[in-house]
């Protein structure tokens, strides 16, 4: 009885019993089941974070494909855009080249219209000053070799012969 005596004032045998009582206390109340559903709890919010976050994951790679491809259509659509202005501002360039000689033409055509108009117009002029002069020339002539009757009788000649060619 002594070894038992000795047990019962040996502290570490203490210590072990009290142990035991506190594990099976644990295990009574259920601490590790409500341990164990806690982590699992835990567990699977974990786990749908972890799908969350693969989902988000992928629709950004999604969204980013998206926006390059947008990017390079508008990339492409810029240089056509480019390509294309280049081939107008030709096209106006040569059409405005055509433009300015069809004017220049057309203008050296009315510069050399009214240069003959204006010719013609000198020409009328000096024959009209020479018709007044060989007029004005053949009055002083008809005037100095002819006297008065004469006169008088070729101006009745030319009064009649008028309403003649008159009607």
């Amino acid at each position: 009885m002594e070894y038992i005596a000795h047990t019962f004032e040996n502290p570490a045998f203490w210590v072990g019993v009290a142990f035991f009582i506190f594990v099976g206390i644990i295990i009574y109340v259920k601490v590790p089941a409500s341990i164990g559903a806690s982590l699992d709890e835990r567990a699977a919010k974990i786990s749908a974070q972890l799908d969350e976050a693969r989902t988000l994951r992928e629709e950004a790679q999604a969204l980013l494909a998206q926006y390059q491809r947008k990017q390079r259509d508008a990339a492409k659509d810029a240089e056509e855009m480019v390509a294309q202005a280049k081939e107008e501002s030709e096209l106006f360039a040569l059409e405005a080249g055509k433009n300015l000689e069809d004017i220049l033409e057309r203008r050296s055509r009315a510069a050399t219209e009214k240069i003959a108009q204006a010719e013609a117009q000198a020409v009328k002029e000096v024959r009209a000053a020479a018709v007044s002069v060989a007029i004005g020339a053949a009055e002083k002539v008809v005037r100095e070799h002819l006297g008065g009757k004469e006169l008088d009788g070729l101006l009745d000649d030319a009064i009649k012969e008028l309403d003649k060619r008159l009607h």
